[in-house]
């Protein structure tokens, strides 16, 4: 088959390295691709969002699958244009994709399908949004309605925060026309868990768990990002809890798209609280593999990943059963200097041969870099690379992660240096 990856992060590279690795896959693009991902798959130089370009790509190359990385090109389409060209692709339609695409649209579906979720409201006018903060006193969670490449979230643990947030958001319109609506509510104490589940319309079927690091810095400190690092399996999700949540969340939002005439197909990713009293409640939905989840995820599949994708779009997962390593696996963000706030591009990487040599069990994927004009690797975003082992252990997983960390040589590069603190802790 020839396949056609569409976004230029970790999560499409370690997508590329999952599908090229199946004996399905003669040809592997990827549009428009990484100095990372160029080693796996041909890259295309046309825009995750360019739309008409992908289109007319897939169906100029005849190209028989393509699978969707980022969540702008789901929600603007674009498995809705290559169906109508007669192209299948992994990802939900736009009206499904909604789910991440509109806050305010997952929240209300929540609400009218009793799937357990925050109390919210939703806002177009800051002195109303303001007033529903006084009202209900911090902490709290103000978010931008729509997409905000993982930065339209503030947990305002003060007043003050929630209102300069909504300023921000409202009145500053640092989001663009994503701001003009906001959700807030009430905000969740607990262990955060992300859960992954591949769904055909009708049959949902789980993914490894994992959990991911949204804080800038050690400790859970600092702003909010697209993710730090992450690891699987979380201990917080166990076989008990993972059948509560497909019974309780997965398994009902499922049946509720399809009653809402939009039934899904695709990654269906549950952000999850789990509270001291262990039910776990969504705190969003997105509607494609999570980053840096997918990497450490991943890396645990034994089973060939691409059928699997197939049968998703095909309406047949019924006939699929996926089978994991029971290593654990531990993913490493290293971002430019500055990120999330403002960074350089440009500087130069090296080291990337060293830090893994032969191990098969660690793997680099890149996400913001480019090749240079003499073939050497260099930053060219906020996250750029995702450190990524797998080990008998957690703990063995991170101390081999770290250790490819530190043979990289990027002076103008940082990194948490605490993934999976939380399972290390509860292990002890």
């Amino acid at each position: 088959m020839k396949i056609l990856v569409v976004g230029g992060g970790a999560r499409e590279h370690a997508l590329c390295w999952a599908i090229g690795a199946s004996p399905l896959c003669d040809e592997l693009y990827c549009a428009p691709g990484n100095a990372g991902i160029a080693e796996a798959a041909t890259c295309v130089p046309i825009g995750a969002e360019d739309i008409n370009g992908l289109v007319a790509f897939a169906a100029r190359e005849a190209v028989d699958f393509v699978v969707v990385g980022p969540e702008a090109p789901l929600v603007a389409g674009l498995v809705d244009r290559l169906s109508e060209k007669g192209i299948k692709a992994f990802g939900p339609s736009a009206a499904a994709a909604a789910l991440e695409g509109s806050k305010g649209f997952m929240k209300d579906l929540c609400a009218k399908y009793n799937i357990p979720t925050a109390a919210y409201g939703r806002f177009t006018d800051p002195t109303a949004a303001k007033a529903f903060v006084d009202e209900k006193g911090a902490p709290i969670v103000i978010k931008a309605d729509g997409l905000a490449a993982g930065k339209g979230v503030t947990v305002a643990m003060t007043r003050e925060e929630a209102m300069g947030a909504i300023d921000a958001a409202m009145s500053d319109k640092i989001f663009g026309s994503a701001g003009a609506e906001l959700v807030i509510e009430e905000f969740l104490a607990g262990e955060e868990a992300s859960f992954f589940a591949l769904v055909d319309g009708e049959t949902a079927l789980p993914l490894a768990s994992s959990q991911d690091h949204k804080r800038a810095f050690d400790g859970d400190e600092g702003p909010n990002t697209g993710g730090m690092g992450a690891y699987s399996p979380a201990p917080v999700v166990t076989e008990a809890l993972a059948q509560e949540i497909m019974e309780t969340i997965i398994t009902p939002t499922v049946q509720a798209l399809k009653a809402e005439g939009c039934p899904y197909q695709g990654l269906l990713f549950a952000g999850l609280m789990i509270g001291p009293d262990g039910r776990p409640r969504v705190v969003e939905f997105n509607v494609r593999f999570g980053d840096p989840e997918c990497q450490a995820v991943l890396m645990r599949l034994k089973s060939d990943l691409l059928p699997a994708l197939i049968a998703t779009a095909d309406g047949q997962l019924r006939n699929i059963t996926l089978r994991w390593y029971d290593d654990a696996a531990i993913s490493v963000v290293m971002a430019t200097k500055g990120y999330p706030g403002s960074y350089e591009k440009g500087s130069a990487i090296g080291g990337l041969a060293e830090a893994t040599g032969d191990d098969p069990d660690t793997q680099i994927f890149h996400a913001g870099t480019k090749a240079g004009p003499d073939g050497e690797t260099l930053a060219n975003g906020g996250r750029v690379l995702s450190v990524t082992a797998m080990a008998p252990s957690l703990k063995e997983a991170q101390q081999r992660a770290y250790a490819a960390v530190d043979r990289i040589d990027w002076p103008e590069g940082f990194c948490r240096r605490d993934i999976g603190w939380r399972a290390l802790e509860t292990q002890r």
